[in-house]
């Protein structure tokens, strides 16, 4: 893109690049969005899995030798 100091042609020039942009439908936002939400429950629920099975190891090994 060439470089310009007139701010008419660079009002254009945006006006141009805005309208090469292709913007999602409704409907494939709405399931990106709900795609995130199942991924971040999954994620949630595989951490604190991790967590517990950590948790009740430490103490294992600790009342085991403590």
């Amino acid at each position: 893109m060439a470089r310009t100091n007139n701010p008419l042609q660079f009002i254009q020039q945006v006006r141009a690049e805005v309208a090469k942009v292709v913007w999602p439908t409704r409907r494939e936002v709405v399931l990106t969005t709900i795609m995130v939400f199942i991924m971040a429950t999954l994620t949630a629920i595989f951490f604190a899995l991790v967590d517990i099975l950590i948790r009740s190891g430490l103490q294992g090994i600790l009342t085991l030798f403590g």
